[in-house]
């Protein structure tokens, strides 16, 4: 009977106690999550966000005729340009709260709107993606700027025509590496013959393209292939037509 009185207890407590971590680490993966932070098993799902800001878009447009968003230059890129003003849909009514994800609220993504003029559509823009090329083009420049305006390109040549991969040992920039937001692969840095920097989703738009068995037609944009089954747009990216048997990025 000694022995069982001790025992019993200990389990109980044993057992309360993974419960207890359990409950803890639910919470805090949850949370981190919510915040739009990327775990390192691959992106996170925006799904709730963006249907709400989907949402809320809509019936600003329904009833105002515009859409809410903020003025972009003309030279701003597809994929950057029209972004949605969040602050004014709370404001006038139409989301109860910004979401946790949003750079407005200390988050990582902007959202923002594609096909505009025929079908707007609520995306986000991953500003760790876009922080990462900031931070390699200005390495990119420095390098050319002590080099003679020689590339930090690796020796085996063009990546495509007229594009050349970034040499990441080559800037002391390996921990710059590029996590994908569609499939948490490591991608590649591009530049063009000036230096300008681009991110590499070559991989990630054939596996899409694997994925749906489908083969792709005449002269799209392959960009879309993303954004058709993500709620990422493919930011500091360039576009990409199916040559041969492959998604190749092309300058202008």
């Amino acid at each position: 009977m000694l022995k069982l009185s001790i025992l019993k207890p200990t389990r109980l407590r044993s057992a309360a106690l993974v419960v207890i971590l359990t409950t803890m680490m639910t919470f805090l993966l949850s949370g981190c999550l919510y915040r739009g932070d990327r775990q390192q098993g691959g992106p996170v799902s925006y799904t709730e966000s963006v249907d709400r800001v989907q949402r809320a878009l809509e019936r600003f447009q329904e009833e105002k005729g515009i859409l809410p968003i903020v003025t972009a230059g003309e030279e701003t890129p597809r994929y950057e340009k029209y972004r949605i003003d969040l602050e004014q849909l709370k404001r006038e009514g139409y989301l109860e709260e910004l979401p946790s994800a949003a750079f407005e609220q200390g988050g990582s993504v902007y959202f923002l709107v594609i096909d505009e003029e025929v079908n707007p559509t609520v995306k986000v823009m991953d500003l760790n993606t876009m922080q990462k090329v900031n931070d390699i083009q200005r390495k990119v420049l420095s390098y050319q700027s002590s080099h003679g305006g020689a590339l930090p390109s690796k020796a085996d040549g063009e990546a495509y025509p007229g594009l050349y991969t970034v040499d990441l040992p080559l800037l002391h920039a390996e921990s710059l590496a590029l996590p994908s937001v569609y499939s948490g692969e490591t991608l590649p840095f591009l530049m063009d013959a000036e230096g300008n920097v681009y991110v590499d989703y070559a991989f990630d738009i054939m596996q899409a393209i694997d994925q749906s068995g489908k083969t792709p037609q005449g002269d799209e944009d392959l960009r879309a292939w993303l954004t058709d089954r993500s709620a990422f747009v493919p930011v500091k990216s360039l576009p990409y037509r199916w040559t041969g048997s492959e998604p190749v990025p092309y300058v202008g």
